[in-house]
């Protein structure tokens, strides 16, 4: 896999797509954690005298333009971080992105407007992703992959723009997949997994994976309550699907003649919805009232988390244990994070969720090992999926 040391990028045209994907709050970006990952590459490129194309998504905009998913909160965080202003393309590819490229000077940088005002990025259709791309590449002499986020996907940007392009990692996508096979292929045992977060099915779907890998998966947030209902016990009103319970209870049955161990809360913090204000207590996880929710893990079960945390050697952690935005509510995602600090692990956080969560609750990146800016693409890459965005870049 070739990256932009590998090219000569003076003057020359080079389209990076990064992941800035970035919660917004108020018109103003809530987390540059994103933002701050794609600078190195690109300060790179401009100090090496490139003219920097940065194009990316935010948001599901149903494939046409829509304000509120206008790019500009990004390219003015991205700006006052580069200590420049970043001019934003009214378009993605039309008359408006083709003369600010053409202006563009060596070492200049202009950002596209969101790739997903095109419906065509998405596309399962092969013909429509390659004429989006053909767009994007001509707009550009060399593509640079940098949004480890979105490589697990195949879509125009990410895949189809590479095909057609000299093409290169930039330094996030590098240094993610170094981090990420130490979880792959460079494992030190005790191996835990901790999964948590409302995003259960996609998780639920990497545990059939990772108890053939992992010694132990602790699971927590509402990632719990199939597995708990699977073990015959009531879960109040607590988020739950109901066909997730069956999977459950099958990862529970393969996890008991594996080798993972598959640990549950023992207590939870339950009220009666999600709000700060409202009464709380802690319950057996077995003995959840019918009128309450599960909004955290309890006491106890941090307790016991973190000493399985402190054991182990390797650690990847994916999903906060409750609903860390609420002071309440927060307690389980800190025991974690703290215990994950104090351990001598290499630990590795995934999914924006959980990077959010360290970042709100006081916890800086450098405590841990490695912080991935892609939450779906580093659960697929640790479970030995095939990323069609890292795999064309190793096309020639």
């Amino acid at each position: 896999m070739k990256t932009i040391d590998d090219f000569a990028v003076a003057g020359r045209r080079v389209l990076v797509r990064d992941d800035l994907n970035v919660p917004l709050d108020g018109g103003r970006v809530a987390d540059d954690g994103r933002i701050r990952g794609a600078l190195p590459t690109l300060t790179a490129l401009l100090d090496r005298s490139a003219k920097v194309i940065v194009c990316a998504h935010l948001g599901r905009p149903a494939g046409k333009p829509d304000p509120k998913y206008s790019l500009a909160p990004v390219a003015a965080r991205l700006g006052e971080l580069l200590g420049r202003p970043v001019q934003l393309a009214a378009d993605i590819t039309g008359p408006s992105a083709q003369a600010a490229v053409a202006a563009l000077p060596p070492g200049g940088l202009v950002m596209l407007e969101n790739l997903r005002f095109d419906a065509r990025e998405t596309s399962k259709d092969d013909t429509q992703r390659g004429l989006f791309a053909d767009e994007l590449a001509a707009l550009a002499d060399l593509y640079v992959s940098d949004g480890f986020g979105v490589v697990h996907r195949k879509q125009a940007s990410v895949y189809d723009v590479a095909l057609r392009l000299p093409h290169a990692a930039g330094y996030l996508v590098r240094a993610e997949v170094g981090a990420l096979r130490r979880l792959t292929t460079e494992i030190r045992r005790p191996y835990v997994v901790v999964l948590g977060g409302a995003k259960v099915e996609d998780k639920l779907d990497a545990i059939d994976d990772l108890i053939s890998m992992a010694d132990q998966i602790l699971i927590g947030g509402a990632m719990a309550f199939p597995f708990l209902v699977a073990q015959g016990h009531k879960v109040g009103t607590s988020l739950l699907e109901p066909g997730q319970v069956d999977l459950a209870r099958g990862y529970l049955d393969r996890a008991a003649r594996a080798r993972a161990e598959i640990v549950l809360p023992s207590d939870i913090v339950v009220a009666a919805g999600r709000n700060a204000d409202a009464p709380h207590e802690v319950v057996s996880a077995d003995a959840i009232p019918s009128d309450l929710m599960g909004l955290d893990i309890g006491p106890e079960s941090a307790r016991q988390f973190a000493a399985s945390i402190r054991g182990a050697r390797t650690i990847f952690w994916n999903g906060p244990m409750g609903v860390f935005e609420l002071p309440p509510y927060a307690n389980g995602t800190r025991a974690v994070a703290s215990a994950m600090i104090s351990s001598e692990a290499f630990s590795l956080i995934g999914g924006g969720d959980t990077g959010a969560a360290i970042h709100a609750l006081g916890f800086r990146d450098s405590a841990f090992g490695y912080v991935s800016t892609g939450g779906g693409a580093s659960l697929e890459f640790v479970q030995g999926k095939t990323l069609p965005g890292l795999a064309v870049l190793e096309e020639p």
